[in-house]
């Protein structure tokens, strides 16, 4: 039952995070920022917020700018949320779809992965052709 409570202030906190980021106002905090996932500790009093951007190069400055507002996208957020206690906001940039496409390019190059079945490797896939 506890988890299950978690997993919904989970992911309302990660929705209204990305209803709220659009509207920081540090220049650092700019381009296209997608709350991943989101962590609250049993307690609630802090939570790991994890943000990915679109444009890699301005990933640490984006994360800094977002440290730097977390006192106004904590007040904002206790305000829209019922909870006794509204987390400290901890940023962190994720990295995981960057380390998805690593793996997904390592599954397609045939040096790395042979085919399950030898008698098999003739047959080429549609987007293999190209």
């Amino acid at each position: 039952m506890p988890s299950n409570r978690m997993g919904r202030i989970n992911e309302e906190i990660q929705r209204e995070l990305a209803a709220l980021i659009p509207n920081v106002k540090d220049p650092r905090v700019t381009g296209m920022i997608s709350v991943t996932a989101v962590e609250t500790t049993s307690d609630l009093r802090y939570a790991k917020v994890y943000v990915s951007m679109l444009d890699k190069s301005s990933a640490l400055q984006v994360v800094k700018g977002l440290k730097s507002a977390a006192g106004y996208l904590r007040r904002e957020l206790g305000q829209r949320l019922n909870l006794r206690y509204t987390p400290e906001l901890v940023f962190e940039e994720d990295d995981s779809i960057r380390h998805g496409a690593h793996i997904l390019e390592l599954l397609r190059d045939p040096n790395v992965v042979k085919p399950a079945n030898p008698a098999n490797a003739h047959i080429v896939l549609d987007d293999e052709e190209e």
